[in-house]
């Protein structure tokens, strides 16, 4: 991922030198935040992204010249427009393009400043056009040759599962629920988007993206299965599942379809059973799963009664906008950026806000760093657009392996690109001024101060408020897990898919609390009962899923503790606890009690 991301930037800035496209810095910067494992995916965004910015730059025409004499009306559709799209972005499967498009407005109508009269609707349309589009259908062409293909990586996701899998059988105990737990809180969504991938642009022929969908849902499952395995389970057995596990991560990466057993004999165990048929089915042509990953709607259900989406988008509008009056007001176009940082900085939570300003600050004076050094010993001795392009291509190249690691760090990665790229790529020739490159890190800076006084100060969102939220999702979805029966039960892997995606954010949300004032942080001892429960409510799962016993009665109390944990402050949690109707035995009992106690700690 990093050696495609810095290798298309460079090639993008060649062009740009070249053909005279403005903001190359931006344009970089869309490949470096759109850039993603998938080929397939980054063709289809691309695709999407040049349809809606031609769209939207043609529809503009006419706001820009009506706007041109009025800066207050001016303003008033930046910040409408804005909204909704930065709205649409965090409330549908839109996601990060409704942002950029919200920039790509933004940046239409600010250049009405800048450029002459009767030049705004042909040369600021245009540059806009080139700025968003250029680089994505470079990202198009350079996926095409050198992009992974989505069947690839679904085979990969299955030997990935495979082999966690197989780590858990061979190290019963923490060991082996350490190794499953990153791949089981991925969850599905991935695969179903790469199933699709693969049938829209027929990367493989129908047959096999079939199989890899099913085996990927079937290996998915499994590991729920050895999840929910009991400790006492015969360790023989077990070694023998985990060298089938093996053999069939083998045979896969090899490009071929694992054979099963004909002269399997029972247990005596009904999981270490399931876990062996499952591994038998791997040799059907579906993979031994017909399960599809849930397909969420395009607009989220709470999309306009969950106030959290338009503050989002009235947080993020408020401080492009004043931003953009601050660097005009003062005449000071050079801190331009200041506005483009509000749409790439603006986050949900007061913790996810301190995190990643943080980062983006190291990561700016990180890459401004490396762009000064740049224009003092490299700058002067380049002699063509090849020896910038080797400049961004290592530069780039740094940044993109951050940017493309752990999402504790990837923003910074991020940053160092486009602080980097915002001091270097300024004009069309070599420029060894450092005013300019001074400028746009101050803006940079500016609009992450910005961000951080609107997102902290106004509905702040405590990360504790989110992570019980997300408690309060996995709970109910266990709930309606436990109102199934049995055999439904045991391949409801939507419901499984949802519990582990919920609680993986949950505990995300959790360890960024420490970025949040102390004045806001509950106490050390209500985040560790916090923390106990994500991996109480985490550890049910599997035994609820694969369990024999009733589990009616179990449902009614997941969904009041549900209620319990997930009110918000301006509701009444309940304080009834349903009648203990078919209270459950065996293993889900004392999981179960020891949620209760928690949610109740919690919610007092």
């Amino acid at each position: 991922m990093a050696w495609r991301i810095a290798l298309l930037c460079a090639l993008f800035a060649g062009v740009a030198m070249i053909y005279k496209i403005p903001e190359s810095a931006i344009g970089c910067y869309l490949i470096i935040f759109l850039a993603r494992p998938n080929g397939a995916e980054c063709v289809g965004q691309a695709i999407g992204l040049i349809i809606l910015a031609s769209v939207v730059v043609l529809g503009m025409a006419s706001l820009v010249e009506a706007t041109a004499d009025s800066a207050f009306l001016r303003i008033l559709l930046m910040a409408a427009f804005s909204f909704v799209f930065v709205f649409l972005g965090a409330a549908s499967q839109l996601g990060e393009i409704g942002s950029i498009i919200a920039l790509v407005i933004a940046f239409i109508l600010s250049l009405v400043d800048q450029v002459p009269a009767g030049e705004v609707v042909t040369r600021g349309l245009l540059y806009a056009w080139q700025m968003a589009c250029v680089p994505m259908a470079m990202m198009i062409v350079f996926n095409l040759i050198f992009g992974t293909s989505p069947h690839r990586l679904l085979r990969e996701t299955v030997t990935e599962r495979l082999s966690a899998a197989a780590t858990a059988l061979e190290q019963p105990g923490p060991a082996g629920a350490a190794a499953l737990r990153a791949p089981l809180s991925e969850g599905n969504a991935e695969v179903g988007k790469r199933g699709m991938l693969a049938t829209i642009f027929h990367t493989a022929p129908g047959g096999t993206v079939t199989w890899l969908r099913g085996a990927a849902m079937n290996s998915y499952r499994l590991m729920l299965a050895v999840a929910a395995l009991p400790a006492d389970a015969a360790s023989d057995v077990r070694a023998d599942l985990a060298r089938r596990c093996r053999a069939a991560v083998a045979t896969i990466t090899a490009g071929n379809r694992p054979t099963g057993r004909t002269d399997a004999t029972p247990t005596g165990q009904p999981t270490l059973d399931t876990i062996g048929k499952m591994l038998d089915d791997l040799a059907m042509p579906n993979g031994g799963s017909d399960a599809k990953p849930a397909n969420p709607p395009f607009l989220a259900k709470d999309a306009f009664t969950n106030p959290d989406y338009q503050r989002y988008a009235l947080k993020t509008t408020a401080a492009a906008i004043s931003c953009y009056l601050i660097y005009s007001l003062i005449n000071w176009q050079g801190i331009h950026t200041a506005m483009i940082t509000c749409y790439v900085a603006a986050l949900g939570t007061t913790a996810e806000t301190v995190h990643k300003l943080t980062l983006r600050i190291l990561g700016c004076l990180i890459g401004a760093s490396m762009g000064f050094l740049s224009i003092l010993f490299v700058i002067p001795h380049l002699e063509s657009v090849g020896g910038l392009m080797a400049l961004v291509f290592c530069a780039i190249l740094v940044a993109a392996w951050v940017s493309t690691g752990s999402e504790r760090i990837s923003y910074a990665g991020v940053q160092i690109g486009l602080a980097f790229l915002l001091t270097v790529l300024n004009g069309f020739s070599p420029n060894l001024s450092m005013e300019s490159g001074r400028d746009r890190i101050i803006g940079i800076l500016l609009g992450n101060v910005v961000v951080y006084l609107f997102f902290t100060g106004l509905w702040s969102k405590s990360a504790v408020v989110e992570a019980r939220e997300r408690l309060a999702r996995a709970l109910e979805a266990l709930a309606q897990l436990a109102r199934l029966d049995r055999p439904a039960r045991s391949v409801a892997l939507a419901e499984a898919d949802r519990v582990e995606t919920e609680m993986e954010a949950a505990y995300q949300q959790l360890a960024l609390l420490p970025f949040e004032p102390a004045s806001r942080r509950p106490s050390d001892a209500r985040i560790a009962d916090a923390e106990r429960l994500t991996d109480e409510t985490r550890a049910l799962l599997p035994v609820l899923m694969f369990s024999a016993e009733e589990t009616a009665g179990v449902a009614d109390r997941l969904s009041y503790l549900a209620r319990r944990i997930g009110v918000s402050e301006h509701e009444t949690a309940p304080t009834t606890m349903p009648p203990p109707d078919g209270t459950p035995s065996g293993e889900i009992a004392p999981r179960l009690k020891r949620i209760e106690n928690l949610t109740e700690e919690l919610a007092a």
